[in-house]
């Protein structure tokens, strides 16, 4: 493994844990050259998961454009790092659950969606904004009442 901090590929694994879903595990490592720490994720690579856009175009599953929407979603908000990865873990456990490999984006979005709502409302409305592509005020102020109706 290479220090992502000065490169250096002598490392050890000072802390391993399995995630909760017993599918990742954590390696908390230390660089033997400039003793920072550093935590990486190992998981075993599964098939390939082909998301249909709504361009009727497909691209590859890709778990850092994800969790980079999960992040900027959740800006500024009380969620940690460490709550993005386990949604991105849950989502990605779910889509790979499926029958088939070719999933559209809405489905991916749409469990985006449910996920955000439980872990942070203002989250939420900011993904669903994007993803609902509110148009005007009104859309958006009905989204809202929905979320407090059932909230």
């Amino acid at each position: 493994m290479k220090c992502p901090f000065c490169s250096n590929t002598e490392t050890k694994v000072v802390d391993k844990r399995e995630t909760e879903e017993d599918n990742v595990t954590r390696r908390r490592r230390e660089c033997l050259k400039c003793e920072k720490r550093f935590t990486t994720y190992e998981r075993v690579e599964m098939s390939n998961i082909i998301i249909l856009k709504k361009s009727d175009k497909r691209e590859p599953f890709n778990r850092d454009k994800l969790k980079r929407g999960l992040f900027k979603a959740c800006e500024k908000r009380p969620v940690n790092a460490e709550q993005i990865e386990i949604v991105v873990n849950e989502i990605e456990a779910e889509l790979r659950g499926k029958d088939s490999t070719e999933i559209p984006s809405s489905v991916i979005g749409e469990l985006v969606m449910r996920k955000l709502k439980k872990l942070d409302k203002v989250a939420y409305i900011r993904f669903a904004s994007v993803y609902r592509e509110f148009t005007d005020l009104e859309s958006f102020e009905k989204e809202l009442k929905n979320l407090l109706k059932k909230g």
